[in-house]
């Protein structure tokens, strides 16, 4: 059994930085996901964002959840249920403008905490997009080019909880479905297990591993590498006990973005034709929207159809 694959960043700064890339490139090509750790974010502070997320959650959150479950009657469930997940959720917006300071019941800390947070795995994320682009020998700082559009990128934090389910055989925390966008970088609970991957038609678990930041890779990354490396479906299980805490942060590109394969990639694979289609970034957001469950292939055909009748003006990078 191949394990999941774990990059200690710190390694990037030494010797064993060609060995450490290379785990980065394999995992991107193979597994859709990897496991930092070592990231430059400080354990106190991942510490906070956990204890005021596990706070709210208890405060805000956790009745209105049993409200939910109720009214949908998930508990009295007798077959398995396609149409819903065993899940709380609420969203934050940093980029291009924050809404923190507007989403409700969230105290003052909380959001202070939220914002540096957001702050720290933006850095990261444009860090990371880099490492992927010397990994494919395109120029730094082409793939933050290719989602900045306009207004620069969207990035925007999905805080869950996946409470404790009494049937959890047929409901799941969350369905089976690739990532839209970008990148994707979550920070999940240490104890509380879930999360799998779907890995050579076997789903495998991502290990639970304290202060460490999980990085999957989403559709438009497939796109613009022109199937280089693949966004990977993935689910989450709904566990019996234990209240699993998952923060994903979501680094896409922007609303105007046009995304594309690399000329670059296609030249160096000597690709004879792209793959993959050209399209505005928002386009496919609104196609993902109603068909997020189900198979990507079928959403690229889609935008592949629509490139024909689409009039792409020059494309805006920074």
């Amino acid at each position: 059994m191949e394990t999941f694959p774990v990059v200690n960043m710190e390694k990037l700064n030494g010797e064993e930085r060609g060995a450490t890339m290379e785990i980065i490139k394999d995992a991107c090509e193979n597994w859709g996901f990897f496991e930092l750790a070592n990231h430059g974010i400080s354990h106190e502070l991942l510490d906070t964002v956990e204890r005021l997320t596990k706070e709210h959650y208890k405060k805000c959150l956790e009745q209105k959840f049993k409200e939910m479950v109720a009214s949908k009657g998930l508990e009295e469930a007798q077959s398995e249920i396609n149409d819903a997940d065993w899940e709380s959720t609420f969203f934050l917006r940093h980029l291009p403008t924050s809404n923190v300071s507007e989403v409700p019941d969230l105290e003052d800390e909380y959001r202070k905490v939220m914002k540096e947070f957001a702050a720290r795995l933006e850095k990261l994320a444009e860090y990371l997009l880099d490492l992927l682009c010397e990994n494919l020998g395109l120029q730094k700082g082409y793939l933050k080019k290719a989602f900045y559009g306009s207004k620069g990128p969207n990035f925007g934090t999905k805080v869950a909880n996946y409470p404790p389910c009494p049937k959890p055989e047929l409901v799941k925390g969350l369905r089976a479905h690739t990532d839209a966008g970008g990148i994707i970088l979550l920070f999940q609970d240490d104890k509380v297990s879930g999360l799998q991957l779907l890995k050579d038609d076997k789903w495998v678990d991502v290990p639970p591993m304290n202060h460490s930041i999980v990085i999957n890779l989403g559709d438009q990354l497939e796109v613009i590498t022109n199937g280089k490396y693949k966004s990977v479906m993935h689910r989450v299980i709904a566990q019996t006990d234990g209240n699993r805490m998952s923060i994903a942060s979501f680094y896409n590109p922007g609303d105007d973005a046009v995304i594309y394969p690399a000329p670059e990639l296609l030249e160096k694979e000597k690709e004879t034709s792209q793959v993959y289609p050209k399209f505005v970034f928002n386009d496919y957001m609104k196609l993902y929207a109603g068909l997020k469950f189900q198979a990507k292939e079928p959403r690229f055909e889609a935008m592949k159809a629509m490139e024909t009748t689409s009039n792409f003006g020059p494309i805006t990078t920074v």
